[in-house]
């Protein structure tokens, strides 16, 4: 597939994110899909994973700020803005929103995705529901 068709589908699964909607992960995502950072096997588990997160943040969207590809790799920089509005892993809702830049690469086999690997700031994260404080390093810039 050439570099343009393997942006088009990691748009295409981005905006299937966006509906909400796991059934539409099927069109995107590799039956034998591993998502390395949050421990994933399969598009099952995805789903499932998905449903859980849109449960604790039914307003939740994702917006690619940035995305280059090369080879059968798509990077993405992504923002994700949502509020916390169900329980999420256990903890009841905060009301609070969030703003979390992620960065992913996702490998494309056969027109889906097979794999992803994401770095997140959780630590910011979960400072932004309220779960944690963190004050930082006395001589950190603000």
């Amino acid at each position: 597939m050439s570099l343009e068709e393997n942006k088009a589908i990691i748009h295409g699964l981005y905006e299937a994110y966006n509906k909400h909607n796991v059934a539409l992960l099927d069109k995107f995502i590799a039956p034998d899909y591993v998502h390395h950072a949050q421990k994933l096997r399969g598009l099952e588990s995805v789903k499932q994973y998905e449903a859980m997160i849109y449960k604790g943040f039914p307003d939740l969207h994702d917006t690619i700020e940035d995305i280059i590809a090369e080879g059968d790799k798509v990077w993405v920089r992504v923002k994700v803005t949502g509020t916390h509005k169900g329980e999420y892993r256990g903890l009841a809702p905060t009301e609070k929103k969030i703003t979390v830049t992620y960065v992913g690469i996702h490998r494309i086999a056969d027109g889906k995705v097979v794999e992803r690997w994401s770095v997140y700031d959780m630590l910011d994260f979960y400072k932004q529901l309220g779960v944690i404080e963190y004050k930082g390093f006395p001589d950190e810039v603000t």
